[in-house]
């Protein structure tokens, strides 16, 4: 086996965490050795603007996605159930190549609220103990306010566009009011309105409610952050999501980061090598290095003093299986805490149909929509409602997408022949949508851990979900889903579609939302959390674990803003604090 050159820092994959961490810390003056399962990929040259993008083969086939014979996980709503192996990625959407799913995702680049990181604590303040005595609820260690620098830090590298609607206090009409407070407005200017963005935007402020156009990675100019690196505006092609973007104007490593780090001579870079799990030292209390895997199936180890493992979710939460790192949570006792506080995001959608209009799907953005806050999280009274937590609603223009707009008929029409293709040339502008991004709260019996009949290519144990809504979440998912049916109609929309997700039993195949958090949850208790507020372990003191999985509850937004804040916040600590303390805890 090989034994490479001893490094400070080694980073597991590569996309938005890992990235980030990279460049804060080879910057601090750290070596860095960072391995990658996928490949190199250059959205530059991938997906030239030029060239009109392969709907069928980056959105249909999702080429961009690793592939199932890689990797997989199995799945159950249930512990008294078999779990079988997933076939089809709808919910998970692990990213294969430099960049992660940073490369394929929308661009929606949403901060947390204040009640998001206490929401165990807000919510046994406002309305007693009683109310989520169903749920696993508990506080993320650090508020908002600790935060914010980390997302104002984050929203500076990605060129993040919007308009604040907090800034320092000062509420401003046409941004998020119900935001917390930030110090600076976004790098850019917002997004403009489609046509039905426009309708959706007029409609709701005259219900009284609260619009603003949805922050974007998506950016609206030109414009140079902080690392040196350009990037472009935004052509509203609606190739976003699932694709990459060959303007470098989506928020991507490849488009803000991985141009200023790749020229660093203190930075390494493994692609198509594979992380099998950490090695200890004998004593079993640091982390001496990461035994891998090329591509050629040659064995190696990247010995480090520090380990950061920065996959999806869920590779991080099995890296942590594999490598010993933690105890496994026990759903029945309650104790350990890898694999706990596993979470999903809450959605539905209401589609509605004007007649005679001209919605012109195809000028389009990833993260282009006009949303209201006003039944997410905590923003409005729950004192008579059976449920905590809520949902964004927006009217979106994401994308105009032939391919898949074909499904988006209204309700009763055929689905082939002439009926079909007449019915498909007048919905295709006639349709628009709205979505509702819900909370999603942790319950004891969802959990993490490794299957016990399922292995990978390598002879190692597949990671096992076991999930299903809990009550919680089907009746918030179903009261904003009402919300919306009330919106679309005064907007003028017929002939409605209606998909609340919640209704039904969970299952990986037919979902709105890649968006799964938890398992390695940070937070100020090592009984309940796998790591301290710096996401470093626990157990290991030199392993830090970055990402998505640190989230102890989700919240009514897209993760991305704040693994990339907690990315920041994590390098900043190894660097600032951990190097002058080998061996301890930060913060300790």
């Amino acid at each position: 086996m090989q034994t490479r050159p001893k490094a400070d820092v080694v980073i597991c994959g590569l996309g938005w965490a890992g990235s980030v961490m990279a460049e804060e810390l080879t910057r601090a003056g750290l070596s860095v050795v960072a391995i990658e399962r996928g490949a190199w990929r250059d959205t530059s040259t991938d997906f030239p603007p030029a060239v009109d993008p392969d709907e069928l083969r980056w959105h249909t086939r999702r080429e961009l996605l690793q592939p199932m014979s890689v990797e997989t996980t199995t799945f159950r709503n249930r512990s008294s159930q078999t779990a079988a192996p997933v076939r089809n990625w709808s919910a998970y959407q692990f990213g294969w190549n430099v960049g992660g799913a940073g490369t394929h995702w929308a661009g929606m680049s949403w901060r947390f609220t204040p009640w998001d990181f206490q929401v165990a604590s807000k919510t046994r303040e406002r309305y007693g103990n009683d109310r989520g005595k169903d749920l696993q609820l508990q506080d993320w260690g650090v508020t908002y306010e600790e935060m914010e620098p980390f997302y104002d830090r984050f929203e500076r590298i990605a060129g993040t566009s919007g308009f604040a609607g907090n800034l320092n206090g000062e509420r401003r009409h046409g941004g998020n009011v119900f935001e917390g407070a930030r110090r600076r407005d976004y790098p850019t200017p917002a997004l403009k309105d489609t046509h039905w963005m426009d309708i959706y935007r007029k409609t709701t402020e005259g219900m009284g409610y609260h619009p603003f156009t949805v922050p974007a990675g998506n950016i609206s100019q030109a414009y140079v952050n902080p690392l040196g690196v350009t990037m472009g505006p935004c052509t509203y092609c609606g190739f976003c999501d699932f694709h990459g973007c060959g303007n470098f104007s989506k928020s991507s490593p490849q488009a803000c980061i991985l141009p200023a780090l790749m020229r660093r001579p203190n930075f390494t870079l493994l692609t198509e090598t594979e992380v099998l799990h950490a090695v200890k030292h004998d004593d079993g209390k640091t982390a001496k290095g990461v035994k891998f895997i090329t591509r050629e199936g040659e064995l190696g180890f990247q010995p480090a003093e520090v380990v950061c493992i920065t996959a999806y979710q869920m590779d991080n939460v099995r890296l942590m299986l594999l490598s010993g790192i933690g105890e496994q949570y026990d759903p029945v006792s309650g104790k350990g805490t890898v694999g706990r506080n596993y979470s999903y995001q809450t959605c539905s959608s209401v589609s509605g149909f004007f007649p005679g209009a001209r919605m012109n799907p195809f000028i389009g953005g990833g993260a282009l929509a006009v949303q209201i806050d006003d039944f997410n999280g905590d923003n409005f009274d729950h004192s008579d409602l059976d449920f905590i937590g809520g949902a964004g609603i927006m009217g979106f223009s994401t994308n105009g997408r032939p391919i898949q707009n074909m499904n988006g008929l209204r309700p009763g029409t055929k689905r082939w022949g002439s009926e079909w293709k007449k019915a498909y040339a007048r919905d295709y502008q006639e349709a628009a949508t709205i979505f509702c991004q819900g909370t999603s709260m942790p319950a004891r019996e969802v959990y993490l851990d490794l299957d016990s009949n399922y292995k990978d290519r390598h002879g190692q144990p597949l990671l096992r979900l076991t999930f299903d809504w809990n009550r919680n979440d089907q009746k918030m998912a179903r009261y904003v889903t009402d919300k919306a049916v009330e919106i679309m109609k005064q907007a003028g929309g017929q002939d409605l579609s209606i998909d609340n997700q919640a209704e039904k039993s969970w299952n990986p195949y037919m979902q709105h939302s890649s968006h799964t958090i938890g398992g390695a949850v940070m937070g100020a208790d090592p009984s309940t959390s796998a790591l301290n507020t710096h996401l470093q372990s626990w157990d290991v003191p030199n392993v830090f674990v970055v990402g998505a999985s640190a989230f102890p509850n989700n919240g009514g937004y897209n993760p991305t803003l704040t693994v990339g804040a907690l990315a920041v916040k994590a390098a900043q600590a190894i660097h600032q604090q951990y190097v002058r303390n080998p061996g301890k805890l930060v913060g300790a």
